[in-house]
């Protein structure tokens, strides 16, 4: 046996170690490292509000604190408006629940020529083994439902304790990195940083102002046909529209829709072409002017990015998606070298003969060209 023999299956088995131990460190880990690229990604969001409230002279920790302070308290105010509209249709709901059941009963007795009451079908439905299987299960799903809950909640701590870390020792972090790299790197990992910030700052910036346009725009329309909880429907619309992608513009609107619709059926079609009218407004008229300096991306490149995105993270690969794309493509136009186009008619047509010109006359021009070198030759 030769004497390197031993040593290569030894080393092969050390690698062999040490990638089933990355691998299950990784899969340990992964939750970590996805809520500390969201902190990252938050982080920079928030970045330039946090320059510019620390070169007025205020501490860079606590105009963090003051920004992420804003974040929570309009987030906690959403969270208050939608949840009180919903428990206000829910006790609706409940009260109106006998009302809807006569009328289920009656058009039941109307149509199969039945005789049923409510008074029976409530005991079927107390009585019932689904019923009771529900409740235990209910029951026994509690634990489930509170760790769920808990877990998310520790999970948004740990991404705010990061991005408030990110945010607050930004500048100590970057020198950090930069301490390790010669002084080339360093501009380019520099350019690279003030870029995402750029981008995604911008994203966040013109998103938000876009959903301060889109709630404005459906609150008004809710109040003119007396919709309740108008307030509380606008927040959802334009913040849910704004940023959950591809389709968030469809969930937004089917909230509004639906609690018309317990008003006045007409009222929720009216909501629906108000909907589709205000989309083609946005999207071909607003977003191009309030997203054109800041994520001026292609609209198929947003699209593959989300689909990207969410095969490979989740919902919080659809969010980031598009300020990561964004901020790859502004770095990349800052590296990568362009040319000139040349001027050939085949850019603008796609054929090097103009498009009024008819077969015949191009094939009589290619004889005629024949012909010619014939003769010269």
């Amino acid at each position: 046996m030769p004497g390197w023999l031993p040593r290569a299956m030894v080393m092969a088995l050390a690698l062999y170690g040490c990638f089933q131990l990355g691998s299950w460190a990784f899969d340990q880990l992964i939750g970590l490292l996805t809520n500390i690229l969201i902190a990252f990604f938050l982080a920079l969001a928030i970045e330039p509000a946090v320059s510019r409230m620390a070169g007025r002279g205020m501490r860079r920790g606590l105009a963090t604190f003051v920004v992420f302070l804003g974040v929570l308290i309009a987030g906690a105010g959403f969270v208050v408006l939608l949840g009180s509209m919903l428990a206000g249709q829910i006790v609706d709901m409940v009260e109106d629940f006998p009302q809807y059941l006569d009328s289920v009963i009656n058009w039941v007795n109307e149509t199969f020529r039945t005789d049923l009451s409510r008074v029976e079908v409530q005991d079927s439905l107390l009585h019932s083994d689904w019923l009771q299987r529900y409740v235990q299960n209910s029951a026994t799903g509690v634990l489930d439902v509170s760790t769920t809950v808990l877990g998310g909640l520790f999970r948004l701590l740990t991404i705010f304790l990061f991005s408030f870390y990110f945010a607050a020792d930004g500048p100590r972090l970057r020198r950090a990195l930069c301490s390790v790299l010669p002084p080339a790197r360093q501009a380019e990992v520099l350019r690279a940083w003030e870029i995402a910030v750029d981008k995604t700052g911008g994203y966040l910036y013109s998103r938000g102002l876009m959903a301060l346009i889109s709630g404005a725009a459906h609150y008004v329309l809710l109040v003119i046909l007396g919709v309740p909880y108008a307030p509380a429907l606008a927040v959802w619309v334009g913040l849910v529209s704004q940023f959950i992608p591809t389709i968030g513009t469809y969930l937004a609107g089917a909230l509004p829709m639906l609690i018309a619709f317990t008003v006045d059926p007409w009222y929720a079609l009216w909501m629906l072409g108000f909907v589709v009218v205000y989309q083609q407004f946005e999207n071909y008229v607003l977003q191009p002017k309030l997203t054109s300096r800041t994520v001026d991306i292609h609209p198929a490149v947003a699209f593959g990015s989300v689909v990207a995105g969410t095969a490979l993270m989740g919902a919080v690969g659809a969010l980031i998606a598009i300020p990561a794309i964004a901020t790859l493509q502004a770095f990349l136009g800052a590296y990568v070298k362009r040319y000139a186009v040349t001027d050939d008619p085949r850019m603008h047509s796609g054929h090097r003969w103009s498009r009024g010109e008819s077969v015949l006359t191009r094939i009589r021009r290619a004889i005629t060209s024949r012909r010619e070198h014939d003769r010269e030759g």
